[in-house]
């Protein structure tokens, strides 16, 4: 017997050895001149030291692989761990065995660690790097993706899913992370595409590189698919570490409170001369946003992406707080079809996991166009628009300067029931902007008048004075409060405090029909 056990306890020994070894020498040296950090050594940096737990690391496919032989671990590294402390769960494809394919085992070991993720309400997150189906595997390893994109979706909106892409990842396997809630990817090292260079030459005879076609570039400015980008490996993990801080384990938490000593009450003069008074002159919102923020730290989701919106995650007396800001640096700050979609799917993150929503606005409008309205912004539009009213968490907008037409109202204003609305002094609320109006309202008068430009002006200046300032809609009661621009931090804080216990039902029904 104790022969059997001391020959058992050497068998283990051989198998962990052979699955910690991965691929071998030789291919985890690929790996490292190809600029990539091998599955386990990435797991090592995104988590705390010591914390991981393996599961499955003797695991292998039902099928044999392309060599013949069984791959303990089947290509891919699953288990828990901490990340500052807080339980996390984490699967890396490990590309130096069987180029981390997907096979059944393969895919068995990923559904059981977010089974237990959606069990005990902790985060997921998937390192990402495959030569995608195992093609030996068949019909097989098309289920097992189907397995994986099931879990997906039951687990949307009650933890938080994270994707990172740090190699190649085509076909099926693009829908996994395109689900979860925020994708990362890694420049010169990382693509996604449904189909291939080789695929497009063919059907389309189009010579394109990987990187052109679903580089990281690509899906961070064009595609809108990468909310994050990162130069390598270890700057990209670093970066989920820190997104994680931000997040609660699940929806029916909230995040944790973070104490940067930054006093709530802090004020910031300069804010009061932010806005320049030629009222088509831009200025950067960014500034506003560091100003308000605890220790001025802000983690802006799809930077490179729609750049006529801000949004990002951020703290405001320790707490973590959803921003959606207009840019009127770019484009004006006019919405349109990628900015309304890129803030409603934040919006509707932040409302899933209990997060406040704090809406900077200066928006002239909807983009005009044929472009834009052939493109559907009208749909686009609603979007934004149904993710506000459906929202229940607490909501608060600070109208900085315009907010014009029907994007003021899409731009969580008070008639789409918005908790508390103010407004800095230099804020505009109308249907549009004073030369426009003016020229409708005043159509024949100028027509007729014997220096139309300079009655034009008048009429414009006595617009803006009786219309375009932000004391009617406080008369109305659409406006709470009108504040000083310095106190924006203070009020906030103060907001998002007597805000903290709110109470909101949403009508009884299976799901809505927003307009996708």
């Amino acid at each position: 017997m104790v022969e059997i056990m001391h020959s058992n306890i050497l068998e283990l020994f051989e198998l962990r050895e052979e699955a910690l070894d991965g691929g071998g020498k030789k291919r985890i040296e690929v790996q490292h001149n190809g600029g990539k950090l091998t599955a386990r050594e990435r797991i090592d940096l995104l988590l705390d030291e010591g914390s991981f737990e393996e599961l499955d690391i003797l695991k292998v496919g039902r099928s044999a692989t392309s060599d013949g032989d069984e791959h303990p671990g089947d290509g891919v590294i699953t288990g828990h761990g901490t990340i500052n402390g807080r339980e996390v769960f984490v699967f890396s494809q490990d590309f130096t065995v069987t180029g981390g394919s997907l096979g059944e085992g393969h895919s068995q070991k990923i559904c059981k660690i977010m089974d237990l993720a959606a069990r005990v309400g902790s985060p997921v997150i998937g390192l990402n790097d495959s030569g995608g189906a195992r093609i030996q595997e068949g019909v097989d390893a098309l289920a097992a993706y189907g397995e994986i994109f099931h879990r997906n979706v039951n687990a949307s909106g009650v933890i938080p899913q994270i994707s990172c892409i740090m190699g190649p990842c085509a076909g099926g396997a693009v829908y996994s992370p395109s689900i979860t809630d925020f994708v990362f990817m890694v420049e010169q090292t990382s693509y996604m595409f449904v189909t291939g260079p080789n695929v497009v030459k063919t059907v389309i005879h189009k010579d394109i590189t990987s990187e052109d076609l679903g580089g990281a570039q690509v899906h961070a400015r064009k595609s809108g698919v990468a909310q994050f980008v990162y130069p390598n490996d270890i700057l990209c993990l670093r970066a989920v570490r820190q997104l994680i801080s931000y997040l609660p384990s699940n929806n029916r938490q909230k995040a944790p409170i973070l104490d940067l000593n930054d006093p709530p009450e802090r004020t910031d003069p300069a804010l009061d001369y932010l806005v320049p008074s030629n009222p088509n002159q831009s200025y950067d919102m960014n500034v506003l946003i560091y100003s308000i923020l605890d220790g001025a730290e802000f983690l802006e989701v799809q930077p490179h992406f729609a750049g006529n919106i801000i949004c990002g995650l951020g703290r405001m007396g320790g707490q973590t707080i959803g921003l959606v800001a207009n840019q009127p640096a770019v484009l004006a700050g006019a919405l349109d079809s990628n900015a309304s979609s890129k803030a409603a799917r934040f919006v509707r993150f932040c409302d899933a996991f209990n997060i406040p929503l704090i809406c900077l606005v200066d928006v002239p409008g909807f983009m005009p166009g044929p472009e834009q309205e052939h493109g559907g912004i009208i749909r686009h539009g609603a979007k934004l628009l149904y993710a506000f009213i459906e929202a229940t968490v607490p909501r608060i907008t600070v109208i900085v300067r315009k907010a014009y037409g029907g994007a003021y109202v899409v731009m969580n204003s008070k008639h789409i029931h918005c908790d508390i609305n103010y407004a800095w002094p230099t804020a505009e609320i109308a249907v549009m902007g004073a030369r426009g109006a003016t020229e409708v309202i005043f159509r024949k008068e100028i027509k007729a008048a014997a220096d139309p430009d300079a009655l034009l002006s008048e009429k414009m200046e006595n617009y803006r004075k009786h219309f375009m300032n932000p004391f009617l809609a406080a008369k109305r009661g659409y406006i709470d409060d009108v504040i000083f621009p310095r106190d924006t931090r203070h009020r906030l804080i103060r907001t998002l405090q007597f805000l903290e216990n709110k109470k909101s039902s949403r009508p009884d029904r299976k799901h809505g029909n927003i307009p996708l």
